[in-house]
């Protein structure tokens, strides 16, 4: 279940979703399908629930809560994606085991809600690390991070936010680069608007595949207007992730916030994983991973014209460029490729379920 995340978010569904029916599971997913415009995919029991955003989010958890009332007995194991949905499940008695999906430092994320007041932001942390507290006592817990197990007294099996890495991958381009994720001030919308004036003489195009919220879509509409950049909203992760092959390089232009010193950003390795240089801001993760592998350049926060210099530094040095890409995809497909993850991920949902593998 969620009520936040698109129908199509690539952990739930392309990843998690997907290595159970694999598996041969029988799985019912409930999320906001109508709401986000999106179509269940045939390998799934759709169920429609509404969608918890900005400030209204309390008739989606009394959706959800009521689903699970109806469906407990039907199912062997629920698995919770949502710090929303731990209020629809909590109390109801013969209930199967409920698994929560840890994908964030939830009291970390608080400053970057714009919807949020800020003097209940305190009293709303406080009581995110109280809920974190009692699900951990109360249910079972996966953590897309390491980083995160230090807000929880156990230990917790960590399924990591990798992707599927292809079987070849085309060399990368020179004229085009992309950018994949959700689009926010705070994950660098106005630096990749501007990296774009800035290439546009170069005729570098600048591509960005991703849902903005509401403070960055008039600003992107206005660039799409003036022909600086191509905006092409959310797709389909794995639609999305086609748009990578033979670009330039990828973009990851995250602000220095608290949400994102312990967190990879997946974006880099799908990156990696379709062979191109990846461009990032000195967030922790990011550096150690594009370090390790010398698999792209690495620039100051807020900095649009050194990040439009690491492109056309990039794009003339065909030789670098492509050897980045190598390197990246080659330490993808070993280290990062979601198969190798996808096995631990259903063997431990099989056992808290009692299913016999």
């Amino acid at each position: 279940m969620t009520v936040v995340h698109n129908p199509e978010d690539a952990r739930i569904l392309h990843r998690q979703i997907r290595a159970l029916v694999d598996a041969g599971h029988e799985v019912t997913y409930a999320a906001s399908f109508t709401a986000h415009g999106v179509v269940p995919r045939p390998w799934v029991n759709g169920v429609d629930l509404p969608r918890a955003a900005q400030r209204k989010r309390v008739a989606a958890v009394w959706a959800a809560r009521r689903l699970f009332k109806r469906m407990r007995d039907k199912v062997d194991l629920v698995l919770i994606h949502d710090p929303e949905l731990l209020f629809a499940v909590w109390g109801i008695r013969n209930r199967p085991p409920v698994v929560w999906d840890v994908h964030e430092d939830t009291p970390a994320t608080l400053s970057l809600k714009p919807w949020l007041p800020a003097p209940l932001r305190p009293p709303v942390r406080f009581l995110a690390r109280m809920l974190e507290g009692t699900a951990e006592r109360h249910m079972h817990l996966l953590l897309a991070e390491t980083a995160y197990a230090g807000r929880f007294k156990h230990a917790h099996l960590i399924v990591p936010n990798e992707t599927w890495v292809p079987d070849s991958v085309t060399p990368p381009g020179d004229d085009r680069i992309v950018y994949l994720g959700w689009l926010s001030k705070a994950r660098g919308v106005v630096e990749a608007v501007e990296v774009a004036k800035l290439l546009q003489p170069y005729r570098v195009a600048v591509e960005l595949i991703g849902y903005a919220d509401p403070q960055s879509r008039p600003m992107l509409n206005q660039a799409v207007t003036e022909g600086l950049l191509e905006w092409r909203d959310f797709m389909p992760n794995d639609e999305a992730l086609k748009r990578l092959d033979g670009a330039l390089a990828g973009l990851s232009l995250l602000h220095d916030e608290p949400n994102y010193r312990h967190s990879m950003p997946t974006k880099i390795v799908e990156y990696m994983a379709h062979g191109i240089p990846v461009i990032t801001t000195p967030s922790p993760r990011a550096v150690e991973l594009v370090e390790r592998y010398d698999s792209g350049v690495v620039v100051p926060w807020e900095d649009p014209k050194a990040v439009a210099q690491a492109v056309l530094t990039l794009r003339d040095d065909v030789r670098e460029r492509r050897a980045q890409g190598a390197r990246g995809y080659a330490a993808a497909r070993a280290n990062h490729h979601w198969p190798n993850s996808a096995k631990r991920f259903v063997a431990q949902l099989e056992a808290w379920a009692g299913v016999k593998p």
